[in-house]
């Protein structure tokens, strides 16, 4: 803490200046910082808004899906596994969605932080944050020979916002934080290595000096390779710069797992005899190390080639030997390792081939869909070598609280900030209704507590936050709401659902005599030419079909066929992209569940192609969980929270600085884990999509509920379940 200076340090005049401007509650000029406070750090980075606040925010985790190849055999650790070889106990890798701000700060004081510690802490941290103010979650989806440009959705766009909003102030802002919540979750002997370029490196080591101690800076390593941008006004731009800092006064580092290539010339040179000889004394003879010369901060490691199997289509994609380096050298088998800009999923398939345990996240729904596959397609890999690997789970946050998804910014005391939450919440409501031609309930909504937003063809409407998913406890508050009003029929407007949400919530309101319709919300909602056009779609969520095929012989044995598949998804305005098109010139757009190819003659005749012909090219990747009742969702929330479980570390740090947690105690969402047993997806290399699933012999007979997850090629997924009886 930064001791206060005597007040006879400062003039009169200061005096006067500084009363004046605290009685009129104005920000103080950033030259009294150095006049009022002592402060040792001679050299800071100072951004406009800079803060050492950060987020103290703990949000229950919940599972939405375990991935585990069976296992043939399960070798001295028979205990981890069940009958069918899949892991049951122990660490499970962890592949999250959110917003990585709350995840550190779910994780630093969470149940999983528990975890962690009895996995040996946190060893290893790798991000490579977007430090491209272009990287704005938007990305190309090819189709049909055609490449179509998905547009990146309203929790991704505001995200981008709040990474580059104000431009580099922002971007600082937004990784200050989290490289702080980092820190704190580093291992006392763990290391952070920060991937970034010639934007914003400068930036980043001052920041992360400060953050980590400038005593704490290992190594800047240059990451050279072939490509890059070239220009006439300056040298080829041909390299990268990660920078590695330590936690505390030791770290894992393993030089000679990572020795690099003698030079040519080095190596002509010693094969013929040297004799190492020192002021005349003969010390033998010299030669090379068989495994190369010490490890030096230029790596020369090529991109991945285009046509390599492992390249996913991410731009951002880095190359497994980058990653394999640095975990070879500065982690051990076992550690724990993570990444929390994941993108493609390099970090984690590294991880998994090493024997590393890993956290994963990243707040793009591609992004975590790419990596799950690239995971998958890891795990068969070491399968088939015989090599151990670990199951892995996919989770997202649970409830959060209002200030979380509405951007507040300033210094606004309670009052302000609770007036503040209500008028954006009222513009945004009322945004949403007159888009989707809905009349606001009013007064007498406003005294039926305000629960409900709207009406539209007899039934109610209610919006959902603007930038995090809509979750099981707002649905299952919307249906309390509804019985408690003797409503029957609701739609529900969001951005976003939570993965696997439906179609059990569905299912539950149906069981209860509530018609629930979920709706996305269009990105063309903000666009008033649109709205007052009429020309807003709201779509409705995708719909799976699958069909339970029985053997005659075999009582016990099932097959589920995937039989149909549809989506209706809207980007954009047909006329506005035709409008927009240049003659001789084509483009992708995508029209009620449908994608077009569009083009326009050098004489100006516009000609449409469907490039999806059949309802198989929307799926990406399907997956079966034939007995989805079997795994409850547990999570673990602060004993005395609501289901929710929100809470905050405010009030959970020890006066020496080292963290208590608060106690947890477990609680049944209502939800299921979907046990991933069999799935079939596609690959850049190999487009087929198997539409049958290997026979399933169930143990017994009964009554089994069979989940079938599809993932659209947006990265979206959709669930149906499925009765079946066998025996």
């Amino acid at each position: 803490m930064s001791k206060f200076k005597k007040t006879y340090d400062l003039s009169e005049a200061e005096q006067r200046d500084l009363f004046n401007l605290i009685q009129q509650g104005k920000a103080l000029p950033e030259k009294y910082r150095f006049i009022l406070f002592e402060d040792k750090r001679e050299v800071e980075l100072v951004w406009n808004g800079k803060t050492r606040d950060v987020c103290t925010t703990v949000l229950p985790f919940q599972t939405l899906e375990h991935i585990d190849e069976p296992r043939q055999e399960t070798k001295t650790q028979g205990d981890l596994f069940d009958s069918r070889g899949r892991q049951m106990k122990g660490w499970s890798n962890k592949l999250i969605w959110g917003d990585n701000k709350l995840i550190l700060s779910s994780l630093k004081a969470g149940p999983l932080r528990q975890q962690i510690e009895d996995a040996g802490g946190l060893k290893l941290i790798y991000i490579d944050p977007p430090f491209d103010v272009g990287a704005d979650f938007s990305m190309d989806i090819e189709i049909g020979g055609e490449t179509f440009h998905k547009e990146a959705n309203l929790l991704e766009q505001i995200a981008y916002r709040d990474t580059w909003g104000r431009g580099t102030d922002s971007f600082i802002a937004m990784m200050y934080e989290r490289l702080v919540l980092m820190r704190d979750l580093l291992a006392p002997d763990g290391s952070i290595f920060l991937h970034c370029d010639y934007r914003v490196s400068a930036l980043v080591r001052l920041a992360m000096d400060e953050i980590f101690g400038r005593e704490r800076f290992n190594n800047e390593i240059i990451w050279k390779y072939s490509g890059g941008r070239l220009g006439k006004r300056f040298f080829g731009r041909k390299h990268d710069n990660i920078f590695w800092y330590a936690r505390g006064d030791s770290w894992t580092f393993h030089p000679d797992r990572v020795r690099d290539e003698y030079a040519a010339a080095t190596v002509e040179r010693f094969s013929s005899t040297i004799r190492n000889v020192r002021n005349g004394e003969d010390f033998g003879e010299q030669s090379l190390n068989p495994d190369g010369k010490f490890p030096e901060d230029v790596f020369t490691i090529s991109i991945e080639a285009p046509s390599a199997h492992i390249r996913t289509g991410y731009p951002t994609q880095k190359p497994e030997a980058l990653l394999e380096k640095i975990m070879l050298a500065c982690s051990d088998e076992g550690d724990l390792v993570a990444d929390f800009f994941i993108g493609s999923g390099t970090t984690a398939a590294v991880a998994e081939r090493l024997g590393r345990r890993w956290i994963a996240t990243d707040l793009g729904k591609f992004g975590i869909h790419t990596t799950r596959k690239r995971l998958i397609g890891v795990q068969r890999e070491l399968k088939a070598a015989e090599k151990d690997f670990r199951a892995f789970e996919v989770l997202n946050l649970g409830r959060y609280e209002r200030q979380a998804y509405l951007n507040l910014g300033g210094r606004l005391t309670a009052e302000q900030r609770s007036a503040a939450l209500n008028q954006k919440e009222c513009e945004f409501r009322d945004l949403i209704l007159r888009a989707y031609k809905a009349s606001p309930l009013g007064a007498e909504g406003a005294a039926q507590d305000g629960f409900f937003h709207g009406a539209r063809n007899g039934r109610l409407v209610v919006i959902g936050p603007i930038n995090l998913p809509v979750g099981r406890l707002f649905v299952e508050e919307v249906i309390t709401e509804c019985r408690k009003r003797g409503a029957s029929r609701v739609d529900i407007l969001a951005f976003e659902f939570e993965m696997g949400l439906f179609p059990a919530v569905l299912e539950e309101a149906r069981s209860k005599g509530i018609d629930l319709s979920p709706k996305y919300i269009p990105a063309e909602v903000f666009d008033k030419r649109a709205v007052d056009k009429g020309q807003v779609v709201f779509h409705d969520i995708s719909f799976v079909e699958a069909t339970p095929r029985y053997d005659k012989k075999n009582k016990l044995a099932l097959t589920i066929e995937l039989s149909d598949f549809s989506v209706y998804y809207t980007q954009g305005a047909a006329d506005a992209a035709i409008a927009a098109l240049k003659e001789g010139k084509s483009d992708v757009i995508c029209e009620q569940g449908q994608l077009y190819k569009i083009s326009k003659s050098k004489e100006g005749v516009v000609t449409r192609e469907r490039l999806t012909k059949h309802w198989t090219d929307w799926v990406d990747y399907w997956a079966v969980d034939f007995d989805y009742l079997q795994r409850k969702e547990i999570i673990k929330v602060p004993v005395g929270t609501g289901l929710g479980g929100v809470a905050s570390l405010e009030g959970f740090e020890h006066p020496q600085g080292v963290l208590a947690l608060p106690e947890f105690e477990e609680r049944w969402t209502g939800g299921y884990i979907f046990e991933n047993e069999w799935q079939s997806f596609r690959t850049r290399q190999s487009r087929e999509l198997e539409l049958a699933t290997a026979v399933h012999t169930y143990d017994r007979a009964g009554r089994y509920t069979v989940a079938v997850k599809v993932i659209d090629i947006f990265g979206n997924d959709t669930m149906t379940l499925i009765p079946v009886n066998v025996g």
